[in-house]
């Protein structure tokens, strides 16, 4: 059963601009796992702070979704924006744990985390599966 139970905020961003900046975040999550340069996950970090808490519209990563989305003239998909800011707040949390395990020298959390998040990503990417609204609704159901 996909997406029994989804935070709702009655706002609607493009699905497509959010599955396009996933795509570039994979991509440059995978080159920081090859090559464990520090300023790419506090670049990560960065933009999802911006997106998180200032908006989204700030982000680069959203900005240049939206350029691409413009480029190849992908159609509009709104969706409701709810469970799009969980699943960022989640791959935020990922991000630093991700970037403490670094610090600490953590790598079997470190390498955890990070298949978990790219795990996360490839379903949102290719098959537009929120991981997010899965917790939400376990949360829901046995927390609540």
């Amino acid at each position: 059963m996909r997406n029994r139970s989804c935070p709702v905020s009655f706002i609607s961003i493009d699905g497509n601009i959010t599955r396009i900046s996933s795509f570039y975040f994979g991509l440059i999550f995978t080159v920081y796992l090859f090559r464990m340069y520090d300023i790419i996950i506090y670049f990560l970090i960065i933009d999802f702070m911006v997106r998180l808490f200032i908006g989204q519209k700030y982000s680069l990563l959203i900005m240049l979704s939206t350029q691409t989305k413009n480029i190849l003239h992908i159609q509009e998909h709104l969706v409701d924006s709810g469970a799009k800011r969980l699943a960022a707040l989640f791959g935020f949390l990922f991000l630093v744990i991700i970037s403490i395990s670094s610090i600490l020298g953590l790598d079997m959390l470190l390498y955890i985390f990070s298949a978990i998040l790219l795990a996360c990503i490839i379903m949102e990417v290719t098959i537009s599966y929120c991981v997010g609204c899965e917790i939400y609704y376990l949360y829901m159901k046995y927390i609540v």
